[in-house]
């Protein structure tokens, strides 16, 4: 089974350019860029380290996995042998997508701080983003309220049942469910009761940026005053897929850690791949490349939306960034066409969100057999295919290409059940 690649005039680019937002650099330096958003203040993640793979691609195409690679010019494979990095996010966490686990970095040290008692959010049947917020926060000591579309499956079955077994599912009909904001609303408002509070993402940011949250950066665990000093609720509503500017926080450690010079360096041109629904990774990992000063160009897979909407995200989320966290940016080159800092790609074959094509589920049975590594048909499968595009044409010393893999393995459970006939084939085996 041959991987169907995206033809070079089907994948297409967006330079995207935004008005009067962020261009170049922020005022501060890097490292004073580092100090005011990241430094000493409270993670989610013990680390922000991750495994760094390697993937060699020849015509066939045929796959041979580096699970130790060396970084630098002189340590390049052969020439005629193509490949890309892989930053395995998909082994952060058993149960959290790797993308989730890094929007959410930043966001639950808040909570805690704040002596939150209950989240409020919302997603998709199979959500991977309720799915990781229950998880997270039950270990916590946080009740998630989880407000899911539609009906409830009569098997309940990976994210669905991650967020099932670990928070209060309530399924909402979709014309309740269009309207978000005041949906999360009356819900919150419902649980809070007369005695209790709502809280929106802004009250509690705003608040951690205008009193300096620094602390222990090895904080974890509850904070044992919240449940003796205060006996009334505090609901947080965190938006659905939790895009808010903290979650770029998590993205930008992320970032950090990888220009470290003994891995893919502050010098060396480097092409970010990865797949994009809300976005908000995208943003964050060109935020980061943009405000620490690396030479970085960031390509995402259009999966969810189109461009003008990507383009409006990515104005939103700037906006909020510099608004919560106090950064001002130097206004320089705003007409140039490639201003922005994320480039926004369509997928090679499109498809209604959520949607997988025939011979998608093979792809990816391919790529795990041959790697050891699993992607998934609906998000991740088409980052890998854009990385193999761009690493394939890239010449010899060019820029090197890099893949964020955001999870998704749960997700497959879920895929299964829907799409029975492209995963009833795999039991038939292939023909060698």
């Amino acid at each position: 089974m041959r991987l169907r690649l995206p033809s070079t005039s089907a994948a297409m680019i967006h330079s995207n350019s935004l008005h009067k937002q962020i261009v170049s650099k922020p005022e501060l330096g890097n490292e004073e860029f580092t100090q005011k958003v990241l430094n000493n203040r409270r993670w989610t993640l013990p680390s922000p380290e991750a495994k760094i793979h390697q993937l060699i691609h020849t015509q066939g195409p045929t796959f041979l996995l580096n699970t130790h690679p060396s970084f630098g010019d002189a340590n390049r494979v052969n020439e005629q042998r193509k490949y890309f990095y892989v930053v395995r996010d998909d082994l952060l966490h058993p149960l959290v997508n790797g993308n989730k686990a890094r929007k959410l970095d930043g966001l639950l040290p808040l909570l805690q701080h704040y002596s939150v008692t209950d989240v409020v959010t919302c997603g998709g049947c199979q959500s991977a983003h309720t799915a990781a917020i229950a998880v997270l926060c039950a270990e916590r000591g946080i009740v998630s309220h989880l407000l899911l579309r539609g009906e409830q499956p009569e098997i309940l079955t990976g994210y669905n049942l991650m967020s099932t077994m670990y928070g209060n599912v309530t399924y909402v009909p979709r014309t309740v469910y269009a309207n978000r904001e005041e949906m999360l609303k009356s819900y919150a408002e419902s649980v809070a009761g007369n005695d209790g509070s709502v809280l929106w993402f802004g009250d509690i940011v705003q608040a951690s940026s205008a009193t300096e949250l620094f602390t222990d950066p090895n904080f974890m665990q509850m904070d044992v005053s919240r449940s003796e000093e205060n006996h009334l609720r505090k609901i947080l509503v965190v938006s659905e897929g939790a895009g808010d500017s903290v979650a770029l926080l998590g993205v930008i450690r992320l970032v950090q850690y990888l220009s470290q010079n003994h891995l893919l360096g502050k010098q060396r041109l480097m092409k970010f791949v990865v797949d994009a629904g809300t976005g908000t990774t995208a943003i964050g990992l060109g935020l980061a490349a943009r405000c620490l000063g690396l030479p970085w160009e960031v390509y995402a897979v259009m999966l969810a939306d189109k461009i003008d909407g990507y383009r409006k995200q990515e104005e939103r989320l700037l906006s909020e960034f510099k608004k919560h966290f106090n950064i001002e940016f130097i206004d320089h080159n705003v007409n140039r066409e490639d201003a922005g800092i994320v480039n926004w790609v369509e997928r090679g074959r499109p498809r209604k969100f959520g949607n997988v094509l025939e011979g998608e589920v093979e792809a990816c049975q391919q790529i795990a057999q041959q790697t050891g590594i699993l992607v998934d048909p609906v998000y991740t499968l088409a980052a890998w295919e854009t990385a193999m595009l761009l690493s394939s044409n890239e010449a010899e010393g060019g820029p090197e290409v890099v893949l964020l893999h955001t999870g998704g393995t749960l997700g497959m459970f879920g895929l299964a059940q829907r799409y029975k006939k492209y995963f009833g084939m795999l039991k038939k085996g292939h023909s060698h």
